[in-house]
C-alpha cells in the first residue's frame, strides 16, 4: 500500500470543498512527487487540521499548482501528554538527525540548548542559519511521519531558562550516565507535560546538573550503554511516550 503524501499549507486554506496546493508546496507535489489526477493527498496546517484531498488537475507551467477535492476535513486533538526534549547542541549534523529522529517518534517541542560543554555554539548569523536547518529538517520529518501536530523548534534556551521549563514540568528528568536510576523505571505523569534534558557530547557539568535539581528534575541512565547526544534523545522519547499513554491502542 502506498503512503498518501503529506503537504502543509496555511490554516486560512484550510477550509471549503476544493483546496489550491501552490507555492513551494504546489511546486514540490508537481514536480517532485509527480502527484497526478486522481491521486490521493492530505493536506496540513500542522496545528492538527487536516484535509483528505484527491488531485482534480495540476497545472501551471511558471508556477505549477495542484487543484484538489476535498474528501474530508478532520480535526485532530492535540496529543496529551506534551514532551518537550532540551536538546544540547551538538557538532556537524548531530543535531539536525536528533531533531529528525525525535520529530519522526512524536516529540512535540524540541529546545536547543546551549550547555556549558557544547562544542559549537550558536552565534550571530551562524546561529539563525542553524536554527533554520532545524526547523527545516523537523517540517521534512513531519511530513515524512504524516504528522497532524508539527513539533515547535524554540529559540535557543540558557541553562536558566532550561530549568525554568523543568521546574513547571510535571515530570521532568535529565539523561546522565552516572546516574542511580533508569528511565525505565520513571513513572509518567499521564496530564501533565514532560519536559527531558540531553546533554552534548562533554556531558552535563555538575553546576548544570545542581541547577536542575533545584529545578525539581531527576537524573536517569538510559541503560547498561552510552548513546550518542544525537540518538539518546529519541530513545529516551520513545520511551517516555510508550509509558504515557500515547502509543497504545487508546493512546491520545
Amino acid at each position: 500500500m502506498t503512503t498518501v503524501p503529506v503537504f502543509r499549507v496555511e490554516a486560512e486554506k484550510m477550509s471549503g470543498p476544493a483546496i489550491r496546493l501552490d507555492g513551494p508546496e504546489g511546486r514540490h507535489a508537481a514536480l517532485v512527487r509527480r502527484m497526478r489526477p486522481g491521486e490521493r493527498v492530505d493536506l496540513t496546517d500542522g496545528a492538527g487540521r487536516l484535509a483528505e484531498c484527491v488531485v482534480r488537475s495540476v497545472g501551471g507551467s511558471g508556477d505549477p499548482a495542484l487543484e484538489l477535492d476535498v474528501l474530508e476535513h478532520r480535526s485532530v486533538p492535540r496529543p496529551r501528554p506534551a514532551v518537550t526534549v532540551v536538546q544540547a547542541l551538538a557538532k556537524g549534523d548531530r543535531g539536525e538527525l536528533a531533531v529528525e529522529m525525535m520529530t519522526e517518534v512524536g516529540v512535540d517541542v524540541i529546545v536547543p540548548w546551549s550547555a556549558s560543554r557544547s562544542i559549537v555554539q550558536w552565534r550571530a548569523d551562524r546561529g539563525e542559519k542553524a536554527l533554520a536547518k532545524w526547523r527545516s529538517t523537523a517540517a521534512e520529518a513531519a511530513k515524512q511521519s504524516r504528522r497532524s501536530w508539527w513539533p515547535q523548534i524554540t529559540e535557543p534556551a540558557t541553562t536558566a531558562q532550561v530549568a525554568r521549563l523543568l521546574d513547571k514540568a510535571a515530570t521532568a528528568a535529565v539523561l546522565h550516565e552516572d546516574a542511580a536510576g533508569s528511565l525505565a523505571d520513571l513513572t509518567v505523569d499521564q496530564e501533565g507535560d514532560i519536559v527531558l534534558v540531553v546533554g552534548p557530547e562533554g556531558g552535563i557539568s555538575p553546576e548544570e546538573l545542581r541547577a536542575f535539581a533545584d529545578a525539581g528534575a531527576v537524573a536517569y541512565r538510559m541503560g547498561p550503554t552510552v548513546l550518542r547526544t544525537s540518538t539518546a534523545g529519541t530513545v529516551a522519547a520513545a520511551v517516555l511516550l510508550a509509558r504515557s499513554g500515547r502509543w497504545s491502542s487508546s493512546g491520545r
